[in-house]
């Protein structure tokens, strides 16, 4: 940098003891100055003039002996003749101040100084060249005038200058060495010239703290850092890039300040974090490998920042667990969950989308999903029923066939209902086993006495499925029904739709065919069967629409298709049972 490739005495006027000047020839025109200055009124010998004509508002520090310090000048004669400017120069000039390292009177003028402040110092000749002056540069008996403008202040015994001006409410982890953050800064010299931002690079800094991969100064004051945390760090140049500087923006022997916000930080060491929030009371069972769960959730980085939800979706997230579907991070966090359990989980960037990210997530991030359970269930289990009430006079049971009667409320596992009979006011009525129903609910409805109270859980591969029903029931979603069962029709042998009650008259189809021509036809053969559930001796299967069984009956009969039943196609089919009975 500048301060280290002086050549010339118009580079070091201010930096250098008296007698020390080289002499150099001039050009002609500064010669002419020269003489004119010479030929000025002399001013009082030992009288130094200060007049501060800008003062910062905040002053934190000021010069004292043994400080270093960096700033800029314009050197001129009392009529207003420049000998010496670091602004032509374009770099500060930087020097010890009580050291003799500057002229007397420099020294002196320095001492009390902010950094932003501006003075205009007039220097006698006794406290700057003297009597001699330097040849060529500086007359004999000179008074000097110096704009002086102080950017930098600091110490060989300064550290890491650490303050902070936000802190969370709650810190549960402070930055450690070996730790790896995620962090933006905006860094300034003391004047505050901005030299670099991670904000308008739209990127965090992201490092390893306290294993040499940043200057020792911010390996310091990062630590003890919360995540939210906003600090002011400000470190000395021995511990930032010292007499080289840095490139073109950073000077030598310049004090840093960093504006820094911890984003968010881990620890390659470390394994998830789970925070449970709620558990229910009732927890019959907890997630496991091999389970297909599914879940709401809200994700946001450890500042808070959000990158997305189910909930903005209106869907769960569904998938399995221990199978490789999501982030390795979620697959251990999601074990042993119960169904309504509330959680907090935060994966380190190494169990999640590691270095590079994903999508709205940064490279190295550590996530935080709050999560709750909605459902689970595992593709080897079958309909739970658990028993809630069993009338003492329990006999008979619902089987296949039979025509039942009931109420019921049907929720999700989240308690979130689906549907009731009740707000309807009337009973559900189906023949268990012919299809009227979910598999599920077939299953469940089984054994199940009149005013009997049972809650049927049953697993979406015996429900809907994974289609679910649009609008009303999600897919892949456990359904828990509460039942009541109020009435029980017995239903007929599997396989018959009539039955006789009695024994079957031998001339049956002279009975049925009234008009006796020989043939019969549907009018004819519905009368004469409905005549017969009237009378009690026959009966049709329950739950069923009568014309259609009778109609579905008489088609069978009318073999050749042509509308009527012949003695010839007539046929009895026997069916020798406990109960002697016979089926058309």
């Amino acid at each position: 940098m500048g301060a280290r490739h002086r050549t010339s005495p118009a580079a070091t006027l201010p930096g250098m003891p008296v007698g020390r000047w080289p002499v150099l020839a001039l050009q002609a025109a500064f010669l002419v100055s020269f003489v004119t200055c010479n030929d000025a009124p002399p001013v009082p010998g030992d009288q130094l003039h200060i007049d501060r004509t800008s003062v910062p508002e905040l002053c934190p520090r000021t010069v004292k002996e043994g400080d270093f310090v960096r700033y800029h000048y314009h050197g001129t004669f009392p009529d207003g003749t420049k000998f010496d400017s670091s602004y032509d120069r374009g770099t500060t000039y930087n020097v010890f101040v009580g050291k003799g390292q500057i002229i007397a009177g420099m020294d002196k003028a320095l001492i009390g100084m902010c950094v932003n402040e501006r003075r205009l110092v007039k220097i006698p000749p006794s406290l700057a060249y003297g009597s001699e002056g330097v040849a060529g540069v500086i007359p004999p008996d000179a008074v000097l005038h110096f704009d002086v403008l102080l950017m930098d202040i600091w110490n060989p015994e300064d550290k890491v200058e650490v303050d902070t001006y936000h802190k969370p409410e709650k810190c549960t982890r402070t930055v450690q060495v070996s730790d790896f953050i995620r962090y933006h800064y905006n860094g300034t010299l003391p004047d505050g010239t901005l030299f670099d931002s991670s904000h308008n690079r739209m990127r965090t800094y992201d490092t390893y703290v306290g294993i040499g991969w940043l200057i020792p100064g911010m390996d310091t004051g990062l630590l003890g850092m919360c995540v939210g945390e906003k600090r002011i760090i400000t470190v000395p140049p021995f511990l930032g890039y010292g007499e080289d500087g840095d490139g073109k923006d950073i000077p030598s022997q310049a004090t840093l300040v960093f504006d820094v916000v911890l984003l968010d930080l881990h620890n390659p060491k470390d394994g998830i974090t789970v925070e449970t929030q709620y558990i229910p009371e009732d927890c019959e069972r907890k997630s496991q490998s091999g389970d297909y769960v599914r879940y709401h959730y809200n994700g946001s980085l450890l500042d808070g920042t959000f990158f997305d939800s189910s909930y903005s979706r209106n869907h769960t997230y569904d998938t399995y667990i221990g199978k490789g579907y999501v982030i390795v991070g979620m697959e251990e966090a999601l074990l042993g969950v119960c169904i309504g359990e509330k959680r907090r989980i935060t994966i380190p960037p190494h169990l999640a989308y590691g270095e590079e990210g994903t999508g709205k997530i940064p490279g190295s991030a550590v996530l935080v999903f709050d999560i709750v359970m909605v459902d689970f269930h595992n593709p080897d289990d079958s309909v739970s029923i658990i028993p809630n009430y069993k009338p003492v006079n329990c006999t008979v049971l619902s089987k296949k066939g039979d025509y039942l009667k009931y109420h019921y409320n049907a929720t999700l596992m989240d308690g979130t209902m689906l549907d009731s009979t009740h707000q309807y006011g009337k009973t559900y009525n189906i023949v268990l086993g012919s299809g009227q129903v979910i598999m599920g609910m077939d299953i469940g409805l089984r054994d199940m006495c009149v005013g009997e109270k049972r809650t049927v859980v049953i697993p979406p591969h015996l429900g809907y499925g994974e289609a679910g029903v649009e609008g009303e029931v999600p897919g892949s979603a456990v359904l828990r029904f509460n039942i009541e069962l109020l009435e029980l029709i017995p239903g007929l042998p599997d396989g018959y739709m009539f039955v006789w009650n009695g024994e079957v008259v031998p001339n049956l189809f002279e009975e049925i065919d009234k008009d006796e021509n020989g043939e019969i036809v549907l009018e004819e053969f519905s009368e004469y069967i409905n005549t017969q559930v009237e009378l009690g001796k026959g009966k049709l299967a329950p739950g069923f629409d009568a014309a259609k069984i009778i109609e579905n009956m008489f088609n069978n009969q009318d073999r050749n298709e042509d509308g009527k039943i012949t003695e010839a196609e007539f046929k009895l089919k026997d069916q020798e049972d406990k109960e002697r009975h016979d089926e058309l």
